[in-house]
């Protein structure tokens, strides 16, 4: 084993808070758009949900148990669960300051968030007829009594604590309540009220606020002198507990334990911190919040996740996206398997059309010389084009073999739902395997060419699912090249049947390989270096946190090897570290689209060596799922991907720097001209092309 400096690693919890720290910069930069800062409130308090339910909900139990985390174990939980409600409530101070400035520019923009006691009597009018019609039927008030078990609390649902009071006959009466705030498909948070006085200003009034105005049509029953509601939240341990009940399916667990997860030990507490003092000890002590649950006092408002769907009522307060591109080398008219018989194909998403990926599928359901497909499903749409390609495709005959990923976690329901509906078309599906997520991008089309079997593959570094194609930055190669095909068949042998056991001379596979083979190619980057050869490892990635691996990338650049790193979220490594010598450089970049690609490119002594991977530099990846990396050997393909590395690399806007102060710089523009990554990327790819 290596000398190295194990000790220097950041914690991959605080790590992550200082992600989601640069998402909540968004949101105070001037230069995006007013909504979209908006939506990027939302993005972050989105993500210190999951954090709260995946993240800090671990730690806890690791305390509970008394054990140590397996990715840090020198990390003692307990110290790790102070910081981060160290960290949680300056970022919470954060987020109230810029959250108030947004709503200042809103006003200028002359767009008003407004609250119940500011309606006029024509919007009052207005809103107890919107309450009727569209709230009301959405309204179940739960009553709280000394008698009555305490309400389960929904994970992530904003709730209206009420308190009523009635001094009738000078004696005092006293009731509480509960009152879901029903954010559905049919009810949104936010309510755009007329402008019956035509002033030119958007008025939009909060659904908690509309609730708060209409309580008396709630509350008609009761005698009362005075009703207050407050909102509180909690948000639930996300971990899901599978009973060993041999009897039942994986799905039957699944749902049975997905029901369980609404109701999971609560990992934080969010409240007004004006809320009645007797009613916050009532809901504390009825909920069985304990001193490890995180507590934390905050505004009128809560579920800033709502702000991801702020409505756009004004288009010039939104980003301007130009159109996605079709790849120079496909025509949609015509068949995009004849495109990759002769050449093989890259596409750079959101950039290029995911409906590439969608006629490829589609074009491989009607073909008649098609004999079967093959495709790993963990994310997908909500009205998925991917599915119905391979529906229609075994209506048409063919072999068609999904695998789905059940333990996608909060995509479970969704794909618990797609594996019922494949199987009713006559799809086989694998529902992923014991032990292992199955987290690769692969499909695979068979088809019969001149007596024989021609392989079409298609591997990507982010999901088959056409939403969030259109807002993350992914990578994907089509090919023919025989031995890749024939490699990728193997791990779709190896998923249908988890006993057998394959050599890979191309493809990089976890969990039996992918350490291995990365540790070594990082071992033969330090040998090159020794022998004066080029020696550099460039990677994008979204997260690095694996130990071992960073024990490699230390030692590699105390031995001379440069290595550069894009990385979006969680950086455990160090890179400023004396000892390094300024080998290793971070930078992270956040922006309009998600970062999500995934590719890392060796100098192999000058004659590099380049990968698209689905997984990430984690313990997860490398040893509990099963994931691909793929060589790009096309020269063309080699240097597309070159370019969007040099690009995002010389990023001085939106690109921050990743050091051990996690303090998020700015990298700087000096005498450069101003770039940024992802307007240039679109310019580089759209001389090749043309727009949609």
């Amino acid at each position: 084993m290596h000398e190295y400096l194990g000790s220097e690693l950041l914690n991959r919890e605080l790590s992550w808070l200082s992600f989601n720290e640069r998402v909540l910069d968004e949101a105070a930069d001037p230069t995006v758009p007013l909504i979209e800062r908006l939506r990027f409130l939302g993005i972050y308090s989105n993500n210190q949900d999951e954090f709260f339910r995946v993240r800090v909900a671990s730690m806890r139990r690791l305390v509970q148990l008394g054990k140590a985390s397996r990715d840090f174990p020198e990390h003692d939980p307990g110290e790790i669960l102070e910081k981060i409600q160290e960290k949680v409530l300056k970022l919470q101070e954060k987020f109230s300051k810029i959250y108030s400035n947004c709503l200042i520019e809103l006003q200028r923009e002359k767009i008003d968030i407004i609250d119940h006691k500011q309606l006029t009597a024509e919007e009052g009018e207005f809103v107890l007829n919107f309450f009727t019609e569209v709230v009301s039927a959405h309204i179940v008030p739960l009553l709280i009594a000394p008698k009555n078990p305490f309400p389960d609390l929904k994970d992530k649902t904003v709730y209206l604590a009420v308190k009523l009071t009635s001094k009738k006959n000078n004696k005092l009466k006293i009731r509480y309540a509960l009152i879901e705030v029903p954010v559905n498909e049919r009810v949104s948070r936010f309510i755009v009220l007329p402008d019956f006085y035509n002033s030119g200003r958007v008025r939009i009034l909060l659904l908690d606020d509309l609730i708060r105005y209409c309580l008396d049509e709630i509350f008609f029953m009761f005698e009362y002198d005075e009703i207050q509601a407050y909102t509180i939240k909690v948000t639930r341990d996300a971990e899901i507990d599978i009973d060993d009940d041999i009897s039942k399916s994986l799905v039957e667990k699944m749902t049975q334990g997905l029901q369980k997860r609404q109701i999971g030990r609560p990992v934080r507490f969010v409240y007004d911190k004006d809320i009645d003092r007797e009613l916050l000890s009532v809901i504390i002590k009825g909920m069985g919040i304990s001193k490890l649950d995180l507590m934390i006092p905050g505004g009128r408002y809560h579920n800033f996740k709502d702000y991801i769907n702020f409505p756009a009522v004004k288009k010039e307060l939104l980003n301007q996206n130009p159109p996605q591109l079709f790849h120079p080398e496909i025509d949609r008219h015509k068949s995009i398997l004849n495109v990759i018989r002769r050449k093989d194909v890259m596409v750079h998403y959101p950039y290029h059309t995911f409906n590439h990926l969608i006629d490829f599928l589609r074009e491989a359901a009607v073909d008649p010389k098609v004999k079967s497909i093959k495709i790993t499903l963990y994310r997908l749409a909500k009205s998925s084009k991917v599915i119905n390609a391979l529906i229609n495709a075994a209506k048409n005959g063919k072999e068609v073999i999904a695998v789905i990923e059940l333990l996608a976690r909060f995509d479970e329901k969704a794909n618990i739902k797609w594996s019922s509906m494949l199987q009713e078309a006559g799809v086989k599906v694998i529902q992923g395997i014991p032990g292992l997520k199955v987290h690769a991008k692969l499909a695979l089309v068979v088809r019969i060419e001149n007596g024989v079997e021609k392989l079409y593959s298609y591997i990507g570094t982010g999901n088959f699912n056409e939403d969030t194609a259109t807002l993350y930055c992914d990578e994907g190669l089509f090919t023919t090249n025989v031995e890749i095909g024939n490699e990728i068949n193997k791990v779709f042998e190896f998923l249908k049947d988890s006993f057998k056991r394959f050599n890979f001379k191309h493809l990089i596979v976890a969990p039996y390989g992918m350490r291995k083979r990365f540790k070594k190619l990082i071992d033969n980057e330090i040998e090159n270096c020794r022998q004066g050869k080029p020696a550099y490892i460039h990677l994008k990635i979204n997260n690095l946190v694996d130990e071992n691996i960073i024990k490699h990338l230390y030692y590699a650049a105390t031995k001379g090897v440069e290595i550069k790193l894009i990385v979006r979220g969680m950086c455990s490594l160090k890179p400023d570290m004396p000892e390094l010598n300024g080998k290793i450089q971070a930078i992270s970049i956040i922006d309009k689209y998600l970062e999500h690609s995934r590719f890392v490119i060796f100098a192999n002594g000058g004659n590099e060596l380049y990968y698209l991977t689905s997984a990430d530099w984690m313990i997860r990846n490398f040893d509990y799922r099963v994931e691909v990396a793929c060589p790009v050997y096309n020269p063309k393909m080699q240097q597309e991907l070159r370019t969007i590395f040099d690009i995002q690399w010389s990023d001085n806007q939106k690109a921050r720097i990743i050091d051990r102060s996690l303090l998020n710089p700015y990298k700087q523009q000096g005498n450069q001209k101003p770039v940024r990554a992802q307007v240039a990327i679109y310019e580089y790819l759209k001389q090749k092309t043309r727009p949609i």
